[in-house]
């Protein structure tokens, strides 16, 4: 009988409940009050021409699409404070004083961010899947879940991250294209250089 992945126990999928989500500048890096996170997405666009009852259609340029993220909001590390606290080192200030004329930077949201790694591991915590997320930043907040006397569930915040491009580092350097440097498991992924 053929070995393969439904015959051999050596073999392991990938399992959605296996990762850590870290944001650089959260305490501990968010990582053990992450419920959830979205992994990349990216989108090719496309153009048309028509000639005669004919249509060609040609590839087109790259947009990576927005990761979400909830998480549970603890009172210590509290982590609405720190996503406020990561909003005003970007450059947003409330309308308190006429004389403040700061406003949100790319370069201050990415540095007030810091790295956005999603990682994917097996059953013994070995990493099985990297993805960084290049120049990140918030761009939405949602501060928690409905507030109920019924409801014993967690408080959870949800955040989303634009970027410009992800790339990913796996275990398997062999099954994959192209490789990112000399004795590297990284590989291409649009947009990357």
């Amino acid at each position: 009988m053929a070995s393969g992945f439904w015959t051999s126990a050596e073999v392991s999928p990938k399992r959605a409940f296996r990762f850590l989500l870290t944001i650089g500048s959260m305490p501990n890096g968010a990582t053990w009050y992450t419920k959830s996170v979205g992994k990349p997405q990216l989108t090719v666009g496309s153009e048309s021409h028509k000639f005669l009852n004919h249509t060609f259609k040609y590839p087109g340029g790259v947009t990576w699409n927005d990761v979400s993220a909830t998480l549970v909001d603890p009172v210590s590390p509290d982590a609405s404070a720190n996503l406020s606290r990561i909003l005003r080192e970007s450059g947003y200030r409330p309308p308190t004083d006429v004389n403040d004329t700061t406003t949100i930077s790319k370069k201050n949201a990415v540095a007030a961010l810091g790295s956005v790694i999603i990682t994917q591991i097996d059953s013994e915590g070995s990493t099985v899947e990297t993805w960084t997320l290049h120049n990140a930043w918030i761009s939405d907040v949602a501060y928690g879940s409905d507030l109920s006397y019924d409801s014993e569930s967690l408080t959870d915040l949800t955040i989303k991250f634009t970027y410009d491009w992800a790339s990913i580092e796996t275990a398997n350097a062999a099954e994959a294209g192209p490789v990112l440097g000399e004795g590297k498991n990284r590989y291409w992924v649009p947009g990357t250089t």
